[in-house]
């Protein structure tokens, strides 16, 4: 694995372990503590971003045909077969979510950040995280 490859799994890695450690149990705190609730969307930001820089990553050293555009990535690596079709939708999802919460496009509907955050994020990215350590093995 290149050491530019394993860099950013660290970064991700301990983004969402630091997450973890701040996340609220349940909605009603993550709504009604504004810190929490500003940091918790930070680190979605900052954990996708890292996603999305590991993707670009993996596609240019593994000579694949450099994306469009950011969620394009997901793509390519679904049909390069580096992670699954239904992994890379997720994804491409959660980057979007993440350009809602960045720059606010309308209103951002806590709930649906809180319970992507709390029940998906984790486990998508970790998924996310093994597709590359798996094939760079």
């Amino acid at each position: 694995m290149s050491a530019r490859i394993k860099d950013k799994i660290e970064e991700i890695e301990q983004y969402v372990d630091e997450l973890d450690e701040i996340i609220p149990e349940d909605f009603s705190e993550y709504v009604e503590d504004r810190k929490a609730k500003a940091a918790c969307e930070r680190y979605f930001e900052k954990i996708i971003e890292a996603v999305v820089d590991l993707a670009f990553l993996v596609i240019k050293l593994s000579g694949l045909k450099i994306p469009e555009d950011d969620k394009g990535a997901f793509e390519i690596l679904a049909n390069a077969k580096r992670i699954s079709e239904e992994l890379a939708a997720k994804l491409r999802d959660a980057k979007g979510m993440r350009n809602i919460i960045a720059h606010e496009y309308g209103s951002i509907d806590d709930e649906l950040v809180f319970e992507s955050i709390k029940n998906e994020l984790t486990k998508d990215v970790g998924e996310f995280v093994k597709s590359i350590s798996d094939g760079e093995k």
